[in-house]
This record gives structure tokens, sequence and C-alpha cells, in this order.
């Protein structure tokens, strides 16, 4: 924990001052963002250790920030909001946020609040949830999930079909290439085009049964990609 980056996302300078003035004084390093294109330009970049999280931001609010975050990873997400109804608190922690503070704060609390769920980040394991739009892959239990409209699912795969998912999930909206797919999924004996093709073939057809029909989609002359349709 000693030196984690905290990332500030809070379009008011004074309190953004304050929390990382007491950030900084236990020990940790921050970098602030007014809004929410910049704060999540930060994440990518800086890779932050934990982030705090306002819900009234200039364009994006806090919760669709919360979202792509999540779409990303699992980031420890603190939400600190004027906000202090329960159906807002539920909301975060639907999406996924770690903690929710209600202002207006005390910033030592805040701190504490935070070194409590970097503790529960750290004793997590290293295992990385991938999620694209409704859903989210676990490389590590080997499980995929769709979140459909009868709600979740999971998916029955074979080992390359979920090769292939999880491939393609870190790489959101980005197109591969069949000889890709292959190289990168496919155990020797396969490295057929038409192999891939039809491996894909029936993922897209498990997708589509659980709600998902729109997530992966072919490319003509080039191959396959995963769509985040939520941004």
């Amino acid at each position: 924990m000693d030196n984690a980056l905290i990332l500030i996302i809070e379009d008011e300078p004074e309190i953004a001052e304050i929390l990382e003035t007491y950030f900084v004084r236990e020990g940790f390093r921050t970098i602030s963002a007014g809004n929410g294109a910049i704060g999540l330009s930060h994440h990518i970049r800086l890779k932050p250790d934990l982030i705090v999280l306002d819900v009234k931001l200039p364009g994006q609010d806090g919760y669709e920030v919360l979202a792509a975050v999540r779409r990303r990873g699992e980031t420890p997400v603190i939400m600190v909001t004027a906000l202090a109804e329960d159906l807002d608190k539920l909301q975060a922690l639907r999406l996924g946020a770690d903690d929710y503070v209600v202002k207006p704060f005390n910033p030592l609390e805040v701190v504490a609040r935070a070194k409590a769920v970097l503790r529960r980040a750290n004793g997590k394991s290293n295992r990385q949830i991938l999620r694209v739009g409704p859903l989210a892959v676990d490389a590590e239990a080997y499980t995929a999930l769709v979140d459909g409209p009868s709600g979740l699912v999971a998916l029955e795969l074979t080992r390359t079909e979920f090769r292939l998912l999880a491939h393609m999930a870190a790489f959101p909206n980005r197109v591969f290439e069949r000889s890709e797919l292959v190289d990168a999924c496919l155990p020797e004996g396969e490295a057929l085009d038409r192999t891939v093709d039809s491996h894909v073939s029936n993922l897209r057809r498990k997708l589509t049964a659980a709600g998902a029909d729109r997530l992966l989609s072919g490319v003509r002359g080039v191959g396959y990609k995963l769509s985040d349709l939520n941004g």
C-alpha cells in the first residue's frame, strides 16, 4: 500500500486539493482530474491503485465513469458525493463501487476507507475480470458470464471457444484477423482459418442464446471483434 497512486476525479478544486493533501500526508501519491474524460484518460495511462470518484461531474457523470472503469478491469473505486439517498448508494454498488462516502465528509475518513479498500484488494488474487458490455470473463476461474435479459447466464464453452472469447475480451472493439486468432488461441493441428470460423460460429450461437446476440461480430474480409456496446 505504500506509495500507492490515488486518482481523484472531482470537479470542485478545493475538495480535490483537500483530499490530495490528506492522502499525501499518509504517504500516497495523487493525481487529480476535473471531469470524467480526463479521469478516464489518467486511468488508462497511469493505472492508479485506487480511484476516488465524485458522482456529479460535468459531461460524463460518476456512474458513467465507474461503468467505464469496470469494463476495463477491477481498479478499486470509492464514490464521494452529496447524494445520500439509498438508491444512489445501491446504484454505485451495483455498478461495482467498492465504497461510498457522502459529503460533507471528514478527509481522514476517506483516507481510512481507501486504506481498507486497498487492503481488501491486495488480499485478493491478481485475477483480472475482463468485461465487455454484458459479458464478464474470468480467465483464472475459466468462466464466462452474460448479464442478459433473463439475468446472469454462465456460458458452457469448449476450451478453444473460451480461449477465443478471453483473447478478444482483452481488447474490446479491436478487429482480429483469423491468422492472429489461430496463433493465439488454437492448439497445434487446428491452424486453419476455416477452423476459426467454425469455433466462432459456435461461440456466437452460445452468446446469442444467452442474450448477447450483438456482442461478437464478423468484419468482412478481415476477421472478428467483440464490441463494447456501452461505449
